[in-house]
């Protein structure tokens, strides 16, 4: 993941709790122009800062950088399912993906 996807990803978190960029700057104690200046690439964001945002966006470092942060409640639930088989379940199920 680059700087690049890191902003997008700031950016669809920060639509998705329907904060605008002033909003979002000033919950965080910045200037009002701070998340547009982050998000036009102007400046780094320092990691105190992303793990801020996305506290106060109600999500996790987990989902921020999983693979697809839009598929990651569907992923999670999938795993959390898949951790509760036994060997063999997981094993006919590897099976059956792998036969597709």
């Amino acid at each position: 993941m680059d700087y690049k996807d890191i902003v997008l990803r700031i950016r669809q978190l920060r639509d998705r709790c329907h904060l605008s960029a002033r909003e979002l700057s000033l919950q965080l104690g910045k200037n009002s122009t701070y998340i547009t200046k982050l998000e036009a690439g102007e400046y780094a964001v320092p990691i105190q800062v992303l793990l801020e945002i996305i506290e106060i966006c109600g999500s996790t470092p987990e989902e921020f950088f999983h693979r697809d942060m839009l598929a990651y409640k569907k992923d999670k639930e999938l795993l959390d399912y898949f951790s509760k088989l036994d060997e063999n379940q997981k094993n006919a199920i590897l099976n059956l993906y792998k036969t597709k």
